[in-house]
């Protein structure tokens, strides 16, 4: 990353940072764009896209629970499976291009939903344990091996079974993605034995744009304009996937 990029670099994964964390992820979909388009390498935007995650997931977190959003016995089902399955998926390297065209499609189809009608904020009650449990595992072992933290994936599920209302949905996601998005980036630097230096110059600015769009999505917006925001991070996201190489 030449000095030239850095502030380009930085506008970038600021605004990332802003749009994803106002609905209760951190952005590494984005940040992989980003660092994609600029050229870096894949070693490098893997790892340093994972570290940007665990930054912006914990101020998300941090903020939507402040606000009262968080409920634990939702979320431990999704997690207990994820975080370890995640780390797996971190370590290893696959071939995924068809899943990830397929998941991509999946996450327009998604997005479609919320901008077409997104609909009352209610809920019909818990996940099925064995539901969540499996739902979670998929979705921790889908983050790792794509180096996100498996929110854009989380959310539209609770929200489309009904399991909760949108800013809970948000908080769940947001410490998902943070213990996945540990995770990962152990399973990769213990097969790598190193981290990018370049990551280090853009946390500043994912700081800002998390900080930011988190408090005005836990705070100040209305649940319908939550799940349109949600289903623009859906697109960027699904877009990704399907054009990744």
């Amino acid at each position: 990353m030449t000095a030239e990029q850095i502030p380009i670099l930085a506008a970038g994964v600021l605004l990332v940072a802003f749009l994803y964390s106002s609905v209760g992820h951190a952005g590494a979909s984005g940040y992989i764009a980003v660092m994609t388009l600029a050229g870096l390498a894949p070693e490098v935007v893997r790892p340093t896209a994972l570290a940007l995650n665990i930054l912006v997931a914990s101020i998300a977190f941090w903020q939507f629970r402040r606000a009262g959003h968080f409920s634990w016995k939702l979320f431990w089902p999704f997690a207990l499976l994820a975080v370890p399955l995640a780390f797996l998926g971190g370590y290893v390297s696959l071939p995924t291009r068809a899943f990830q065209v397929l998941v991509g499609v999946v996450l327009l189809f998604s997005a479609f939903r919320f901008f077409a009608r997104p609909g009352p904020d209610e809920t019909k009650g818990d996940p099925p344990r064995s539901a969540a449990l499996a739902i979670g595992g998929g979705i921790g072992l889908l983050s790792g091996l794509t180096g996100t933290g498996g929110g854009i994936f989380l959310t539209p599920v609770v929200l489309f079974m009904k399991w909760a209302p949108v800013k809970t949905a948000g908080a769940v996601s947001a410490l998902f993605i943070l213990l996945n998005s540990a995770a990962g980036l152990l399973g990769n630097l213990s097969a790598t034995r190193g981290f990018p230096a370049p990551a280090f110059a853009l946390l500043a600015a994912a700081g800002v744009g998390g900080t930011a769009g988190s408090w005005l999505g836990s705070n100040r917006l209305p649940p319908v304009a939550i799940k349109r925001l949600l289903a623009v991070v859906l697109v960027i996201a699904g877009v990704k996937l399907i054009l990744a190489r």
